[in-house]
């Protein structure tokens, strides 16, 4: 158990910074200060009290990324309640199931969400509030609450008379094993689980992001004043932590964007709020160094040149710069998550020495389980894992040469899945090992190589193992391909689905009946770079993108080999 507690660094990092911007709404223009986000913390206090809230109940929210999002998330957890944030991208089934299964006493939801629930559907609800000014939406039995919301001006005032000072943002003990959040994943398996984590979970998270450093220029990535633009789903864990917990504990300042927005509104939201750390999904690099970097280099003058030595790093340092500038040009760091990258594009942006380092985590580690700075990542891995927080081994005779499931114990495990004692058994063994189920290899130094998923690999007729993601990988990078999946048939050959870029083949004016013809030659091209267990038999174009969940993996379940017929 750690001596930090994330309560306490909130307590002091809000009085401390309490006249520093906080929050900010990018759309609205809307911003609360430290001070002032402190207040709206208080006021739902003094709403949780008048509902009876006690320590450990829930409450639920669900909504686009805003500052009252936030502000809901810090007062229930410095309440001492159980958050339970919704993923917006989830069905209204899914929803109201998460809703009922938490067995949350309280609602706080935005946009229309409100449309797409009946009372019925969540009778253990007591209210619900909306997200766009605390108004009372809903009220289960009477009008107290709606009255106490309306008045709520007068409540606080009759609570401070005084008006409200840094003394008065104290908050109760919270011990570090005490459950605070529960977090419904949204795996690939198509099942959401309600992970519970504990005070000591989230702080181990926060206080490893607070001690990141650039060994070289001995900054620290995360600051009193630095500025994060917030567009991941805050609901997921990874957004969470780190566009959101991490940055409050030390003063920065958060813009949100509400969600993953266009390309072109993200560029310009950059060149304005000039963030110093962007966390990103794989996708947003991928998507610009293929539709901007890469036509770049392969035609005109350019493609010949980067192909002199000296030439070529010049060219490198002009796309390095021009890179930075549509991203604000003043990032320290972008942290990658979430998903695989593609080694292509991973690649060319560490041959031109782009700030950027991949690591890797779980729901049910908070999430962070592996980190490495940007000067010290090696290419295709996703970091050391975190030696001052966790144990790591991988359950292989040969750890270094032969990949083996990552299994993961220390002050980053969650406490199990909330009221599923069937499949906490399953992940989490009693001494407190969690097995992930991803397979990996590591080097003597605790650098991680994730190979895919325990699920997906593929035993070969030969006994190989394969790995569908790293094929992938290499199809995706072929012309005009966007994504794919290679799926095993029942006669064990391996066939790829793949869905074509419309949009590059409609610039291009490549006519739709020669794509099938282009894939043939991609996977003939894609067999020579693959071992002989590992070849490709058929290949099935797919007409639409595939089916995501919310942090833009593949749901990979609800593809079959039955669909390379179709």
């Amino acid at each position: 158990m750690l001596q930090e507690n994330l309560i306490k660094i909130y307590e002091t990092s809000f009085r401390d910074n309490r006249e520093m911007p906080a929050l900010t709404d990018y759309f609205k223009g809307e911003t609360f200060s430290y001070y002032e986000m402190a207040k709206e913390v208080a006021k739902l206090h003094l709403l949780f009290k008048k509902a009876g809230i006690r320590q450990g109940d829930k409450i639920a929210l669900i909504g686009r990324n805003n500052p009252r999002w936030c502000i809901t998330y810090i007062a229930t957890i410095t309440y001492g309640a159980v958050i339970v944030p919704i993923l917006q991208d989830f069905t209204p089934a899914d929803i109201i199931h998460i809703i009922n299964h938490s067995e949350s006493r309280m609602l706080f939801l935005g946009d229309n969400f409100w449309d797409n629930i009946e009372e019925e559907q969540i009778r253990q609800i007591e209210a619900v509030f909306s997200l766009t000014d605390f108004h009372t939406i809903y009220e289960r039995d009477g009008k107290a609450l709606t009255k106490f919301q309306r008045d709520i001006l007068k409540n606080y005032r009759s609570k401070y008379p005084r008006g409200f000072s840094i003394n008065d943002i104290k908050y109760p003990e919270i011990p570090n094993d005490q459950v605070i959040l529960l977090n419904y994943t949204s795996g690939t398996t198509g099942y959401s689980k309600g992970v519970m984590l504990t005070v000591n979970n989230l702080t181990g998270n926060v206080i490893f992001a607070q001690r990141m450093i650039n060994t070289q220029t001995g900054t620290f990535y995360f600051r009193k004043g630095g500025r994060t633009l917030s567009f991941l789903p805050l609901a997921h864990a990874y957004g969470c932590a780190f566009d959101f917990l991490s940055p409050l504990a030390v003063g920065g300042h958060i813009t949100l964007l509400g969600k993953i927005p266009s390309p072109k509104i993200l560029l310009e939201a950059m060149g304005v709020v000039r963030p110093t750390v962007i966390c990103c999904v794989p996708m947003i690099l991928e998507k610009v160094y293929r539709k901007q970097v890469m036509p770049m280099l392969e035609k005109g003058p350019m493609s010949i040149a980067v192909k002199i030595p000296l030439l070529n790093t010049a060219i490198y340092s002009v796309i390095r710069k021009k890179l930075l500038e549509a991203f604000g040009n003043n990032v320290d760091i972008f942290i990658v998550g979430g998903a695989p990258m593609n080694q292509e594009t991973e690649a060319f942006l560490m041959k031109i020495k782009f700030p950027i380092t991949i690591g890797y985590g779980m729901t049910e580690c908070a999430p962070l389980i592996s980190f490495t700075p940007d000067n010290e990542f090696k290419a295709g891995s996703c970091g050391r894992y975190l030696h001052e927080l966790l144990e790591v081994k991988i359950d292989s005779p040969d750890p270094q040469h032969e990949a083996g499931e990552i299994i993961v114990r220390g002050e980053h495990v969650m406490k199990g899945y909330y009221k599923n004692e069937k499949d906490t058994e399953k992940v989490l063994e009693p001494d407190g090992w969690l097995h992930t189920g991803d397979m990996a290899t590591m080097d003597p130094d605790g650098t991680l190589y994730i190979r895919g998923r325990s699920k997906t690999m593929i035993l070969s007729g030969s006994g190989q193992n394969i790995y569908p993601e790293e094929i992938e990988d290499k199809l995706n990078n072929m012309y005009l391909v966007l994504e794919s999946l290679i799926l095993e048939t029942e006669n064990g050959k391996l066939k790829a689905l793949v869905v074509p870029d419309y949009e590059q083949a409609e610039l291009e004016g490549v006519d739709k009946n020669d794509l099938p013809q282009i894939m043939q030659n991609n996977l003939t091209e894609l067999n020579t770079l693959l071992a002989a267990y590992e070849r490709v038999s058929e290949l099935a174009i797919y007409p639409t993108e595939f089916e995501k969940t919310p942090k833009r993996s593949i749901k990979r379940y609800l593809y079959s080999p039955s669909l390379l017929t179709k």
